[in-house]
């Protein structure tokens, strides 16, 4: 049972100096213009689902969401979002096409994700991928209001969403 427990100690060593090395020695593609291995990709987006999954019902979503708090996502959306993630009618900025992995689009996010869900994941942000914590510069009640528009999203055409974007513009709000 004692060399066991020391083949156990001395495995961990030899694991942690290994990883010590891999850091010291930049032998990790620390590229973003490189993908992400498979694995590294899988265990990077399994542990962001798992755990919004598990975080999310900490905030309990409203029971409906208001037209204001869905147009006061769509500005906060359409200022700070949609340049990665797109819109109706709407392409990403350029410069995501350097981004690894890829922001994926959102047309119909709300349709997969649970509003909890997506309340954690535009609050805390998913580490490795660019996609920031907004909780840092929004309050709780603006993170809601974009998961108010979020839920809105896959039912606007790119005409509804031009004309909320003029609407917009008109009070003085969005991007």
């Amino acid at each position: 049972m004692v060399r066991f427990a020391l083949g156990v100690v001395a495995a961990l060593v030899i694991f942690g100096l290994g990883g010590l090395a891999i850091v010291n020695f930049g032998l990790f593609d620390a590229r973003a213009s490189t993908p992400h291995s498979p694995w590294f990709a899988w265990a990077t987006h399994s542990t962001m689902i798992n755990r919004s999954k598990r975080e999310a019902g900490k905030a309990a979503a409203p029971a409906r969401f208001t037209p204001a708090e869905m147009r006061a996502g769509f500005v906060l959306y359409d200022h700070d979002c949609a340049m990665c993630h797109g819109g109706p009618g709407l392409g990403r900025a350029r410069f995501v096409q350097g981004m690894n992995p890829s922001p994926p689009y959102l047309l119909g996010v709300a349709r997969t994700w649970s509003p909890s869900r997506l309340h954690w994941i535009i609050g805390n942000g998913v580490k490795m991928t660019g996609m920031p914590a907004w909780n840092a510069a929004y309050t709780d009640g603006q993170v809601w209001d974009t998961v108010a528009f979020l839920e809105a999203l896959p039912y606007l055409s790119p005409a509804d969403y031009q004309r909320m974007k003029q609407q917009s513009a008109g009070k003085g709000g969005g991007g």
